[in-house]
């Protein structure tokens, strides 16, 4: 999802790919005319994506953020100022979805070469949506679309570090059958060490907290717009363990030795990992800058 920080409708993507066909490089280009539509009419947008659609948003972002080096800079007057992830990830510029699996399929779903398809072995239900009723997680499944293969393993070529960019916000789900939250903690862990500004929340939810806990899910990303534009502060006043209607800080306590499991330990090897990539990264370049 695009969202217009002033603008009260915001405008909506729906990613995936309804085709074999379909290529993350059409995600993105998808993605890329919804906030140039914005951004060309003088609006600064903020870009909240989901699980999969973390990648593309991240990647819109380049050439819209506000820098010397954006191509875009001087013939624009709105920017993108912000990007809101939710059970999702922080993607590296250059790598596939499946790049950092090693093109293994997690144990939720598994390849279809013969449909070009990722086809789901978990039911969908206990994958996204184990917290609501039956009627609205019944309905929530009947709405799910294929996954184009092509989308996820390949399109490399096209993806950007955009949370390098500009400030970020993640909205963890702890509950989350789909993405598990010690993952979500790591890569937190992980953009903080590699140089990104990450604000963290976590809700008592599953995969889809925008349905579960649409309130919660709402007053954080308000929070997080406010943040954005410099309209507002922090008001949250979170505790670190939530009853299941409380917006979770995750920090440790030292007071608290619990929290240094939950917390501390993920993001600490998350940390771990950043400073490997930055490592790998600065290495490759003095290789590169040795053969020339």
């Amino acid at each position: 999802m695009l969202q217009s920080t002033n603008q009260a409708p915001g405008t909506e993507i729906e990613m995936c790919g309804r085709s074999p066909k379909a290529t993350f490089k059409d995600d993105l280009d998808a993605a890329r005319t919804a906030v140039a539509a914005e951004t060309s009419n003088g609006r600064n947008v903020v870009v909240i994506a989901h699980s999969y659609g973390g990648m593309v948003g991240s990647s819109v972002i380049k050439g819209f953020a506000k820098s010397k080096e954006s191509p875009l800079s001087e013939n624009q007057f709105g920017y993108v100022i912000g990007l809101i992830l939710i059970a999702s990830g922080f993607n590296l510029t250059g790598l596939s979805f499946m790049d950092p699996f090693f093109g293994h399929p997690p144990p939720a779903w598994r390849v279809n070469n013969e449909t070009g398809y990722a086809e789901l072995v978990t039911p969908p239900r206990d994958l996204f949506y184990h917290d609501l009723p039956d009627d609205e997680a019944e309905y929530w499944v009947s709405e799910l679309t294929t996954q184009s293969l092509k989308a996820l393993f390949e399109g490399g070529e096209f993806t950007y570090a955009g949370w390098q960019d500009v400030p970020s916000w993640y909205i963890g789900t702890v509950e989350d059958h789909g993405l598990p939250v010690l993952a979500q903690r790591l890569s937190v862990g992980m953009a903080r060490e590699m140089g990104g500004v990450v604000e963290h929340r976590e809700l008592q939810t599953s995969h889809s907290p925008f349905l579960s806990q649409p309130a919660l899910t709402a007053r954080i990303i308000l929070e997080a717009v406010a943040a954005f534009t410099g309209s507002g502060r922090n008001d949250s006043t979170p505790a670190i363990d939530g009853d299941g209607t409380s917006i979770v800080v995750p920090r440790t306590a030292l007071f608290s030795p619990s929290s240094w499991f939950k917390f501390g330990i993920p993001m600490a090897f998350g940390r771990f990992l950043g400073r490997g990539f930055l490592l790998f990264g600065w290495v490759r370049r003095m290789w590169t800058a040795g053969l020339r």
